[in-house]
């Protein structure tokens, strides 16, 4: 049996800190809580759910788990630097100054910064 047609897809990040997360993800990123429960903070990001659980060991992963595709980077990387968020610049990557990628032989632009818990999050424009 296939997923039904009007399966949804749903997200999940792990946090050590439940409300440094909330913060974060709710007030930073602008995201909205739907409800909270003992087992997850679960938000909306435009139709899909973002369920935020606490593990009190989590590492964070060294790649992407979480992205947003925005329709001017720029403009959103400098409203989350205006909010505290923190971009990361690799060395040799060739990152402008704000930590925006373009990607060779196209329009792609990334920018990737991380939530309290190092989980690395990015912003694309296409």
């Amino acid at each position: 049996m296939a997923l039904p047609e009007q399966a949804k897809a749903m997200s999940f990040i792990v946090t050590r800190d439940r409300e440094k997360a909330k913060q974060f993800y709710g007030l930073t990123l602008g995201l909205k809580l739907i409800y909270e429960d003992d087992f997850a903070a679960v938000y909306d990001m435009n139709g899909i759910t973002l369920r935020i659980s606490t593990v009190p060991d989590h590492v964070a992963e060294p790649h992407t788990v979480l992205g947003w595709s925005v329709p001017d980077i720029a403009a959103t990387v400098m409203a989350l630097r205006d909010k505290g968020v923190v971009f990361k610049i690799y060395e040799g990557f060739g990152q402008d100054a704000q930590g925006i990628w373009n990607a060779p032989a196209s329009n792609v632009k990334v920018a990737w910064f991380p939530d309290p818990d190092g989980n690395l999050l990015s912003l694309t424009q296409t």
